[in-house]
């Protein structure tokens, strides 16, 4: 059983789309690409949303990564999906792959070689160079806030 990325649902061909898609994928594909869009109507895709139960877990498996600031809300649907059915996720989406790691999921990618190694993020302080925790989705892509010690941005860092 696999779920399937919207790369998977671009890149792949027609035949091999099988398998199941977030229903919040739909407005995603239809953006960018509409023609694609209307062609996966003729597949054996079945759409559905994630559980309650399954988004919460997928939630802390990508904080306790520290991939949750990466990660869009299709992309948590998409990873309580395959935490729900136990299922493979088929995506070139590093922080994805190294979510589905850690929650002991298998990951197949779609046009990239796949993760070679599990990740931890942590957040650097350009100035002062003190390492912080709390991993959070941010309003901004990459605005992870302030340094509590000098006041300097945050960035994300790869241990």
């Amino acid at each position: 059983m696999r779920v399937l990325d919207t790369a998977a649902l671009l890149h792949l061909p027609l035949p091999e789309l099988d398998g199941f898609v977030a229903d919040s994928q739909r407005d995603e594909i239809e953006r960018l690409s509409p023609e694609r869009a209307f062609a996966l109507i003729a597949t054996k895709l079945v759409w559905q949303p994630p559980t309650p139960d399954s988004l919460i877990r997928a939630r802390e498996v990508a904080v306790e990564t520290g991939d949750i600031a990466g990660l869009s809300p299709v992309d948590l649907d998409l990873l309580a999906l395959a935490i729900e059915l136990d299922a493979i996720l088929v995506t070139d989406d590093y922080r994805l792959q190294n979510c589905c790691t850690a929650a002991g999921l298998k990951c197949e990618p779609v046009l990239t070689d796949g993760i070679q190694a599990k990740w931890t993020w942590y957040l650097k302080c350009v100035g002062c160079g003190a390492e912080h925790e709390g991993h959070s989705a941010s309003q901004a892509k990459g605005d992870y806030g302030d340094c509590d010690l000098c006041g300097s941005p945050l960035k994300m860092r790869k241990k």
